[in-house]
């Protein structure tokens, strides 16, 4: 191909990317937003493949990897999506650093001059540690959110701290930027070691800006490394003069940086913090004070009775709906309310379930209907007006010690299904949330636990609903 026509290629495909994300920003489009990005990829990957040198080596590697993605997609389940999609955002921060490791060795195979250009190392700079720090940071998200905390400190899903920790943050920083610095002026016979202290002080960045941030805002930073990802893309594009590259990686980077700002509104967080690994570090209330509690439970079929006497239920689901495969039932269920006269809605918050919009994945999947389904903001204040609030699997969202000065949540906006006449939470258990919090709200007066697995409890409703 010559290079006009790589150009217009790598140009097409582009604009398929850019299609793929105005059709992803509604769930009416997503489909054809999802088509647009395949085409888009595929043209990209035929045309990198044509002008490559060595195509036997490169199908060879794409079938490899091919044969594994697909293993592993039709293994996982959709409740392990957001560690899925951490171990990805660690490989494409691990491939970032291989392939800048690979230019610094040997810059004339990628068609850069030797010595390596001052422009090529400052970008092979920025390549290089937003890559190692994306690799080793998704490391540890996929530790926290597939709950490997018993098996190691680092992967707990509470906020790890300890004295000084903003300060040696801020010194391994520094001394990585000056090691960069040292490598983008060195001469061609010195650019190893800078290089190398460089790239491992970053992967230690990726653990200790991680390893503060406690499981409520998880789904804050499976966007955030979203975003890191991208970037690291792009800024080895510039190295290697790949448009596509950086072209794909800006989208990626720019687009993962608007939803991280996006939900940090919805949480209350700043979103300096949120980049620097800043927050989530100081607990606040603990899972249980000691104080013994008590709880009115009751049955599926008294469940059914205080929905079908209701003239307006919003359902509430949280990762334990996730867990438990509920959603078609949670959907029969709603039909047969609906049939009986009663106004049922969904109520989303941002971060509910492990990554950003995974209620509404699941929700889509079961076929609700969209206008059915509505974000925090939007029914928020219908709470207070609504006869009974049921709660699917969800803690954290929905726990009113985020109005509590001093808890690990103070602050984050939460659905206020406190505020309905009556509240029905279905869980399996009394175990904390993925915050590590107790919840006040299964204490009220008001409240009524029905305990067991979401898919079997809503079956049994649907069944004692006449």
């Amino acid at each position: 191909m010559s290079a006009n026509q790589v150009a217009l290629s790598y140009l097409v495909a582009s604009v398929l990317f850019i299609l793929a994300l105005k059709g992803l920003s509604h769930p009416d489009s997503a489909r054809r937003g999802n088509r647009f990005g395949i085409i888009g990829m595929a043209l990209a990957v035929l045309t990198t493949l044509a002008v490559t040198g060595r195509i036997d080596l490169a199908i060879g590697a794409m079938a490899i990897g091919g044969a594994i993605g697909a293993l592993v997609a039709k293994r996982v389940e959709m409740t392990q999506m957001p560690e899925l999609v951490a171990a990805m955002h660690s490989l494409v921060g691990l491939a970032a650093v291989l392939i800048a490791i690979a230019v610094v060795n040997n810059p004339g195979a990628f068609g850069i001059p030797n010595p390596i250009p001052f422009g090529n190392r400052i970008e092979l700079f920025i390549g290089t540690f937003v890559g190692a720090i994306t690799f080793s940071g998704s490391v540890i998200a996929f530790g926290k959110l597939a709950g490997l905390g018993k098996q190691f400190r680092l992967f707990s899903s509470a906020p790890i701290v300890f004295r000084g920790q903003h300060m040696v943050n801020l010194a391994l920083a520094l001394v990585m930027v000056g090691a960069g610095i040292a490598f983008v002026v060195s001469g061609d016979a010195g650019k190893w070691p800078p290089f190398g202290l460089m790239t491992a002080i970053a992967f230690v960045l990726g653990v200790l800006i991680i390893i503060p941030i406690g499981g409520a805002d998880m789904p804050v930073v499976i966007s955030m490394l979203n975003s890191y990802s991208g970037w690291a893309a792009s800024g080895i594009g510039f190295s290697l003069e790949n448009s596509m590259l950086i072209i794909a990686g800006s989208l990626v980077g720019s687009s993962g940086a608007i939803l991280s700002y996006i939900m940090c509104r919805a949480m209350n967080r700043s979103f300096f913090s949120v980049i620097l690994g800043g927050f989530g570090g100081a607990e606040g209330a603990t899972a249980d004070s000691g104080e013994q509690k008590t709880v009115k439970s009751g049955s599926a079929e008294d469940v059914a009775f205080l929905l079908s006497n209701a003239e307006s239920v919003i359902i509430v689901p949280g990762y334990g709906l996730a867990v438990a495969r509920a959603q078609h039932a949670v959907k029969e269920m709603a039909q047969k309310l609906i049939a009986r006269g009663v106004t049922v809605r969904y109520a989303i918050h941002p971060v509910a379930g492990r990554m950003p919009g995974h209620m509404n994945v699941l929700l889509a999947e079961a076929e609700v209907p969209y206008e059915q389904v509505l974000e925090m903001e939007d029914i928020n204040s219908d709470f207070g007006n609504t006869d009974v609030a049921f709660v699917l699997g969800a803690n954290d969202v929905v726990n009113p010690l985020a109005e509590t000065p001093g808890s690990a949540i103070y602050g984050m906006p939460i659905l206020e299904a406190h505020k309905a006449r009556t509240v029905l939470v279905n869980k399996r258990s009394m175990a904390a949330g993925y915050a590590g919090l107790d919840n006040p709200l299964f204490y009220m007066d008001k409240t009524m636990m029905v305990f067991g697995d979401a898919k079997k409890v809503v079956e049994d409703i649907v069944k004692a609903i006449e």
